[in-house]
């Protein structure tokens, strides 16, 4: 009988993963300090400061930590998240953003299309709160409203990308997203994990769902 790793984590869940993102951040870690310094030079010229935009975002069991990116939005446009007054769960349908934001800049719709404004996201990574492979990390102000199935997407470590990034990213409502998410966490292995990230990489050239 296959044990749920809801109920019981496997052991690469627990342990391999942490080992793959460690080994896989200290390969990459040059590069991508290399294109975040390029990309916060032109962001200091194009756009000014604040080059980053952090945000609490909540993670694995409900823990809040802050999330980095850079900033995308103009600075008088920067809001927090909205209050929501939903009842049983957060709505099948709900979409978070859509391709009609007019509050990026320019240079931050690039950064988007590209998904290069998440780049700063391997220094939560580096930090345990984060994994290269997981549920999107969701802020506090969606999650409260989680309820009981929702909430199993919060037990693992949230991703850069994910099952979701790989089949639709913000191109799908809230529901199908959770779905993918449950569905990593039930099943969550190293093969799964190479096959999200190689997979990640054609998705992130492609820009599909990517505002």
């Amino acid at each position: 009988m296959q044990v749920n790793v809801i109920d019981r984590p496997r052991f690469y869940a627990k342990y391999g993963k942490r080992l793959l993102d460690i080994f896989i951040s200290s390969i990459l870690l040059p590069i991508i300090v290399l294109f975040m310094l390029m990309i916060a030079i032109s962001l200091l010229i194009v756009s000014g400061r604040p080059i980053f935009f952090t945000q609490e975002r909540t993670g694995l069991n409900y823990s809040n930590f802050q999330i980095w990116k850079f900033r995308t939005m103009r600075i008088d446009q920067i809001q927090k998240s909205k209050v929501n007054d939903w009842e049983g769960g957060v709505p099948e349908q709900f979409v978070f953003k859509n391709s009609q934001d007019t509050r990026m800049t320019g240079i931050g719709k690039l950064l988007r299309k590209l998904s290069l404004d998440e780049l700063p996201q391997i220094i939560n990574v580096l930090k345990g709160e984060m994994s290269l492979v997981g549920p999107r990390p969701e802020v506090p102000e969606i999650t409260a409203y989680y309820n009981l199935e929702q909430s199993k997407r919060l037990y693992m470590k949230p991703g850069i990308t994910g099952l979701a990034q790989i089949n639709g990213r913000s191109n799908i409502p809230h529901g199908r997203k959770i779905n993918y998410d449950i569905d990593y966490v039930e099943n969550c292995s190293f093969l799964l994990d190479i096959k999200i990230l190689m997979r990640t990489i054609r998705v992130v050239f492609s820009r599909e769902g990517a505002y």
